[in-house]
């Protein structure tokens, strides 16, 4: 009976602190959510203009459309990333960490709360970037489930990973490495805005070594049924990933790492 009881305050904890989450993001919409969306917008009407009819794509699929997925999975992906590393980061920079840590909450509860939030930022990002881009070119998936398992599965990643970028950082320059050095290039070399097959060797061979790739050219598949890479396989390399990912942050909780000195 008590240890239900525990298990009833667990989860009462952890959907606190997603909510916590949630309404950090909330607040400053203006800057989580409409400045990515503005700036996904630029982007496709300035690639498009520069770039439409000078790269070959896939399927005969327009640039212009076939640049839709692409956006809306990029801004996703940064979105989701920012939210859980500068929530963390910011808690350790100013100090109130030490009240989640007085908490009896366990390490599974760290991790959704923070992960959570990042992935209903990433989602709503996302999503409302493709909603922005309808007036401009409409750009419907021709597989809505397997586009929402993909926007989710790239969330909980991406989330995950900024929960790893701010149990590693301590000030906010680390952070920024971490973000300037890892995650922008290997979100802008993941075939946003250009066709990975159209690359020469060795550029084509490393694009897919990168795990970013698989998320973008998932996505790309569930809007035009054509893409760079099968989509199981984009599927199989996202979500192992995603879990790959998942539990190292899950075990570095557990020890505290870098939270608990």
């Amino acid at each position: 009976m008590q240890r239900a009881s525990e298990r009833v305050l667990q989860w009462r904890g952890t959907l606190v602190l997603l909510r916590k989450e949630i309404i950090r993001f909330r607040k400053v919409s203006v800057q989580t959510v409409l400045a990515p969306v503005v700036s996904a917008v630029l982007f496709l009407i300035v690639f498009q203009h520069v770039l439409a009819g000078r790269i070959d794509l896939p399927g005969g699929i327009g640039y212009a459309a076939f640049l839709v997925p692409g956006l809306a999975m990029m801004a996703l992906q940064q979105n989701a990333f920012a939210n859980s590393s500068s929530s963390l980061t910011q808690s350790k920079v100013t100090g109130n960490l030490v009240f989640l840590l007085l908490t009896p909450l366990p390490a599974w509860s760290w991790f959704l709360g923070y992960v959570g939030g990042g992935v209903i930022r990433g989602l709503v990002v996302g999503i409302v970037v493709w909603l922005a881009t309808l007036p401009l070119v409409a750009t419907w998936p021709l597989y809505p489930g397997y586009a929402l398992a993909m926007l989710f599965i790239a969330a909980f990643l991406m989330s995950a990973l900024g929960l790893l970028a701010g149990l590693w950082a301590d000030k906010w320059d680390q952070l920024s490495l971490f973000q300037s050095f890892l995650i922008n290039p290997l979100t802008f070399l993941a075939g946003v805005f250009y066709s990975v097959q159209s690359l020469q060797e060795p550029w084509r061979s490393l694009a897919h070594g990168n795990p970013f790739f698989y998320m973008i050219d998932g996505l790309r598949w569930a809007f035009f049924g054509v893409s760079d890479a099968a989509a199981a396989l984009d599927f199989a390399v996202s979500i192992g990933f995603c879990a790959l990912i998942s539990l190292l942050c899950w075990q570095l909780l557990q020890r505290g790492w870098r939270i608990r000195h």
